[in-house]
């Protein structure tokens, strides 16, 4: 399991790099946050 959280780690940071070059770090964070909401709330968790 270490070699999957740290390529999730790796991916999450470089999408955060990649917002910045882009200039969509709102939107970004807007998302992840929308995402961890829905994500609390689902039946399957």
């Amino acid at each position: 399991m270490r070699t999957r959280s740290t390529l999730y780690l790796l991916a999450r940071i470089l999408g955060d790099v990649n917002a910045v070059r882009r200039g969509r770090v709102v939107a970004r964070l807007w998302n992840r946050t929308v995402g961890r909401i829905v994500a609390r709330f689902t039946p399957w968790r």
